[in-house]
């Protein structure tokens, strides 16, 4: 993978991962969940941290 790749698929991951996270907001306030809650949600969403965790490993990489 060369620069160029990281670099895209780290902008790629990181506008879903804000998607998901204003999506999960924007239901919450529909709902009129509490933010305490809903940034709970957000912090243990599986799907977010997984992103999370595959950013963390690209970043790493680009280190190398």
């Amino acid at each position: 993978m060369n620069s160029k790749d990281l670099v895209l698929s780290k902008k790629l991951l990181s506008s879903y991962k804000e998607r998901l996270e204003k999506e999960i907001i924007n239901r919450s306030n529909k709902l009129r969940i509490p933010q305490k809650v809903f940034k709970e949600i957000i912090n243990n969403n599986n799907e977010i941290n997984e992103i999370n965790t595959i950013l963390q490993s690209l970043e790493n990489n680009k280190s190398l």
